[in-house]
């Protein structure tokens, strides 16, 4: 079983004025309301391309009840912890002739919430695989992910981890099996400005000899790296389209390189993992979703596959 976590789920309401002003009333020609979070985006485009996952978190207030509808309706069977005070967050996405966003900061977690929520992880064993994405809400442990880590260390579960800064640094050493750092992340995790993409190898390389077992770094517009488990380097030219959306273009490169993983583990070859094919899945999803007003839908990852 695959599973995703996402500490602080949201509704994204995006708005499309055809120019912003500060300080004056602006009109939108479109609206969109989604339900996300990291994990819940990885849960969806996973979803997507042939695998289930169950989606943990915290929800709160009349918007957590839309949150856990909206995820519904998703088709992800999701397991949230529901606060007893609180509302979870509404961050607007103004998507004018730049995009802006204003992203709130969601319900306090309490203790009894974070047992409860433990007590789900608890469940994770041998074979499954647990997603952590994202940044932590001020009311949790700034070391909240070394302690899931260290709670499931030694039962044969993977661990993808998207996040940053220290975040990122602590739970290398329980070996997640893929961490996916952006080329300015990987720099200021180790105090440097990459230059080339000799510079980006060499750090992810750094992160592997760490404990991470696939680096894989998205350069926006270069492309992606990957140093796989196996010490080689992969990389993959971006997709060709127009940029609608850059929200949630990340944790769909996540959702696609797993399942460009399990999908051969499904086949039976679980000994030569072709990360290059895993890295062109993420690739293409990730693509697919910049292109898309929502989240990327399967034709277009795809389409966009066959391209690189």
């Amino acid at each position: 079983m695959i599973y995703t976590v996402t500490f602080n789920p949201a509704i994204d309401y995006v708005v499309h004025p055809a120019s912003l002003t500060l300080g004056e009333v602006n009109r939108s020609s479109a609206e969109e309301i989604y339900f996300g979070g990291k994990g819940i985006n990885v849960s969806a485009v996973l979803k997507e391309l042939g695998f289930q996952s169950k989606a943990l978190g915290f929800t709160a207030g009349f918007t957590g009840d839309a949150i856990e509808k909206g995820v519904a309706e998703m088709g992800i069977n999701a397991d949230f912890v529901r606060l007893k005070t609180g509302i979870s967050r509404i961050n607007v996405k103004i998507n004018s002739a730049e995009e802006t966003e204003i992203n709130c900061q969601g319900p306090d977690i309490d203790s009894d919430a974070l047992d409860a929520l433990f007590a789900k992880l608890d469940k994770i064993g041998a074979g499954d695989l647990l997603v952590l994405a994202g940044s932590i809400p001020k009311s949790l442990p700034a070391d909240i992910y070394e302690r899931i880590l260290a709670q499931l260390s030694g039962r044969g579960a993977r661990y993808a981890v998207d996040a940053t800064g220290e975040l990122l640094l602590n739970v290398l050493k329980y070996e997640p099996f893929l961490v996916k750092p952006n080329n300015f992340e990987l720099g200021e995790l180790f105090g440097v400005k990459l230059n080339s993409l000799a510079d980006i190898e060499k750090y992810a390389r750094k992160l592997h000899e760490m404990g991470a077992k696939n680096v894989l770094v998205s350069m926006a517009g270069d492309g992606a790296l990957l140093v796989d488990e196996y010490g080689r380097t992969h990389s993959c030219g971006v997709c060709k389209g127009k940029v609608i959306n850059s929200v949630g273009a990340g944790d769909s490169m996540v959702a696609g390189f797993i399942a460009g993983v399990l999908s051969q583990a499904e086949c039976g070859d679980t000994q030569t993992i072709d990360y290059a094919h895993a890295l062109k899945l993420g690739t293409a999803a990730g693509g697919a979703t910049a292109f898309s007003e929502g989240l990327a839908k399967r034709n277009t990852i795809d389409e966009l596959f066959e391209t690189l």
